[in-house]
Parts: structure tokens; sequence; C-alpha cells
């Protein structure tokens, strides 16, 4: 035991306070990876002729013989410090001292936290990708489905120019694609293995710790000692691209909150994703998409706690970036993961009213930006003052957009400019919104002509991501099956 020599079982403050709480989250969160590690470091110790085949079959029937239910319903009495101590114990009991005391050799509980962190952060991440790629597929559904339909685009929340649902939605994805590619990235930093790093400077045995990486599914080594019980940035990076996920998230979230308020009236979700009020029968309240903001926000606040946390510590092993930060990682990617979730699942079942966005589009002086654009390519001005004259004309219609009576002032001032004449009909098309999109054909524009290569090439970009994620579950999986057979292949023999 770790405890120190003048008493048995801990101070009772530190005890209820800080070991039965480290206790339950290590049942909760890392019994499974901790196994997982027995056996893979049994396996290299008897490989590498550390321990005898005697030794290593009597620690895999241990292993498996291991009472796990009653592991997992055990509550904390203070006869050991922790999860560790008392799987060793129960090893001891059902292998025998001497060889459950083997099994530990060449390792510390150090390395072997490390590792089992970030084998239940990278299922985490796999997990947030997963459902990033869910999100990003309901999303190019919809915005191939609507891609032509017409909506107003709003920047300073004020409605600012004509684009497609299409288009909008585009950028949406867009976002997502870089939040995968980011987390693609932190999953690669934490799948590196520090297991044989030991309490910091490794070890004397001549142990293997590419193949316990290879057993364990990890696709190499952290591979200075010091910094792989040191370093904490397999913990900051994940978080940090989690937060920025979420704000992402978030702000979309916000704005479909708005387009399903009766001013706005965009939006419509489906009679399973809204709330009745007990005392308003007319009510249906979008609580899925606020539940989505919240779960947003905590994951982004959870996030930002880790960092926070760890900022101004020392490098080396403490505790800061251990028993009771882990939780709190853990916490903030299931609530991101629930709100990724959540949200692609109302979109899935949504339905907007195209005619009023379509109107929306149609009014509000959307497309006055190129009645100025036509005047300077067509009419010979400058775009400042052509500028000066759709702007003069919009505050002379008192609010009220009628097409042809702006008509009527532009072709007013091109006279008093002595300015080249256009037609009235090429005037009238400047505002027809149709015609405002179908111009803005340059890359990333909401021209079809622009838009459909770009709704392609996130189709590709999606089957490749997925692809990625299916090869890392499964080359996950088939790790972990090759351990077992290994293991049972050992034991017959």
């Amino acid at each position: 035991m770790a405890f120190s020599k003048s008493s048995t079982f801990p101070a009772v403050i530190y005890r209820d306070q800080v070991l039965s709480h480290v206790f339950q989250d290590a049942k909760r969160l890392f019994l499974p990876a901790m196994l997982e590690i027995d056996y893979a470091h049994v396996l290299m110790l008897a490989e590498q002729q550390i321990i005898s085949k005697e030794t290593a079959a009597h620690c895999f029937q241990g292993l498996k013989a291991l009472p796990l239910q009653e592991i997992a319903a055990a509550k904390y009495d203070g006869s050991v410090e922790d999860l560790f101590f008392l799987v060793e114990r129960k090893l001891a009991e059902l292998c025998g001292e001497e060889d459950a005391g083997r099994m530990h050799t060449a390792r510390s509980r150090n390395d072997l936290d490390m590792t089992m962190y970030r084998m239940v952060l990278r299922g985490r991440l796999l997990e947030v990708a997963e459902a990033c790629l869910s999100l990003r597929s309901v999303l190019l559904r919809l915005a191939g489905e609507y891609r032509a339909a017409l909506i107003p685009a709003y920047t300073h929340n004020q409605p600012a120019q004509p684009t497609t649902m299409g288009h909008y939605l585009m950028a949406i994805i867009e976002v997502l694609e870089r939040d995968t590619e980011r987390l693609r990235a932190a999953y690669a930093h934490v799948n590196q293995s520090p297991l044989g790093a030991c309490a910091i400077t490794g070890t004397g045995f001549p142990i293997n710790r590419e193949r316990t990486a290879e057993l364990l599914g990890f696709k190499g080594l952290q591979i200075n000692t010091y910094g792989a019980i040191a370093a904490v940035d397999y913990i900051t990076e994940p978080c940090s691209v989690l937060a920025t996920l979420m704000v992402s998230l978030g702000r979309f979230t916000q704005e479909m909150l708005l387009w399903s308020t009766a001013e706005f009236g965009f939006l419509r979700l489906s009679e399973g994703y809204v709330q009745v009020s007990s005392i308003m029968p007319q009510k249906r309240n979008p609580v899925p998409l606020e539940h989505t903001r919240i779960l947003a926000s905590r994951a982004m606040s959870e996030s930002q706690a880790v960092l926070n946390s760890l900022h101004n510590t020392p490098f080396a092993d403490m505790n800061d970036s251990e028993d009771s930060l882990q939780p709190l990682v853990d916490l903030a990617f299931a609530d991101g993961l629930r709100a990724l979730r959540l949200m692609a699942g109302v979109l899935e079942e949504t339905s907007f009213d195209l005619e009023r966005l379509s109107a929306r589009a149609h009014g509000d002086f959307l497309a006055v930006t190129e009645l100025a654009d036509t005047l300077a390519r067509e009419a010979g001005l400058s775009f400042h003052d052509a500028h000066a004259i759709v702007s003069t004309a919009v505050k002379a219609s008192m609010g009220r957009y009628q097409p042809e009576a702006m008509v009527d002032f532009v072709e007013s001032a091109l006279r008093e400019k002595q300015a080249k004449p256009m037609a009235r009909a090429t005037l009238l098309r400047a505002l027809d919104p149709e015609n405002f999109v179908s111009v803005r054909t340059t890359t990333g524009g909401p021209a079809l002509s622009a838009l459909n290569p770009q709704l392609d090439r996130a189709t590709s970009q999606l089957h490749a991501d997925s692809a990625w994620h299916r090869n890392e579950v499964d080359h996950l999986a088939a790790s972990s099956q090759r351990l077992h057979a290994a293991v049972n292949a050992f034991g017959r023999g």
C-alpha cells in the first residue's frame, strides 16, 4: 500500500473527499482499459523472458478469473488506496502473491495511468468524430435538397443579401470539416503509447515498448519517458479541439433557435422534438435546440476548465492532471457528444418554410448590392458613385421596397450624371434575387455552378473521413482481438 506507515487507513477526510471519489471514477471510466494493459504487459514480459511462462500463465488465469461485477459494485472502505491496489489484491488471492507481484515488473502506476487515460480519451475522440460525421451527413443531404432555395443572409442580425439554403449550410459543413480535421490530428497525438515510461525515466529491464503499443492498438510511442509522464498536451489539445467545435455548434444552434421563432418562422421542428406548455395550449417550444445549446456551452466550459486546471502546474507527474481531472475531461466529451447527436436528430426531422424564406429574400432591399455592381459594370460609374446612387434610392423609398420606383430613381440619377443610359430591364433584373445568386459564380459563391462542385467535394470528404473513422475503430477492435488471441494461445502453450 502507498499510505503512510504510521497508519493502516487513510485519514477520514482524505478518504471521503478524495480517495472514495477517485475509486468510483476509476471503476466507472478505467477498469476495462486497466485490465487490457495488464494482459498486454504480462504477455510482453513473458515474450521478453522477464518473467517465466508459468508466471505469465498464472497471471492470465487470475486476470480471467477476476470478479468484475464484484469489483464494479465495490464500495470504497479505505483498505486500499485505489482501484489499482484492489485489483492487485484480488489477483494475489487468485494466482498467489508471488506471481501477482511479478506482474508489476517494469511498470509504474504512472505509466499505467497515462496509458489508460489515453485509451479512454481516444475512444471519446472517435465517438465525437462519428457524431460530427453524422451531423455533416444530415447537413449535406439538406444542402443538396435545398441547394437552390432562396433565403435571406444576415449580417449584424439584419437582412443583408439573398443567398441559398445550400450555400448557407455549406458554410456550416466546411466548419465541421475543419473540426473533423482537428479531431483527427488530436486522435493521432493521443494514440501514442506511454507504457514503459514507468515512473518517469523508463526501466533497466529489457522491455519491448513497441510490442505493448501494438497490442493495445496504439499507432506509435510517446517516446521520451519524461514527457510520456509529465506532458499534458494529450489532454489539452483534444479539449481545445472540442471547445472550438462546441463554439461552432453553439453559434449554429442559436441561429436555428432564431429561425424557429414565430417572428422568423423559417424552421419548424417535428412533433417529436417540441414540448408543449403546461398552461398555454398553443405553445410549440423548440426545447431540444435549447438543450443542444446548453450542452455545447457546458462542453466548451468544461474543456476550458480542464485547461485552466493545468495552467501553471509543474512539468512532472502531478495529480492535477490525473485522478480528479480525468472525469472532467470525460464529462466534457460526453456533453459534446450529446449536443452533436441531438442537433443531428433535430435537423433530420426539421422542415423549412421555403415560401417565407423566399419572400424575405425578395424583400428588404436585399439585392441592391447587385444594382450598384451593375451600375459600376455597365454604366461606367465608379463603385463609390454607384453605391451612393443606390443608397440614396433606398433612403428615398422610406422603407417600402418597390423595384419599379427604385429603377425610376436610378434612371433619373444617371441622367443627372450624364452617365451611360441603361435598359430598364437590366436594372430590374439587377434587383431580382435569383439573378443576384446566379451571377455570383466565383469559387465559394451561391450560384449552382459554384456550389455544386463544393457539394461534390464535401461528399467526397465525408466519405474519406468516414473511412478514416471506420479504419480506426476496426483497428482498435482488431488489436484487442489479437491481444486476447495471443493470451489464449499462450495459455494453451
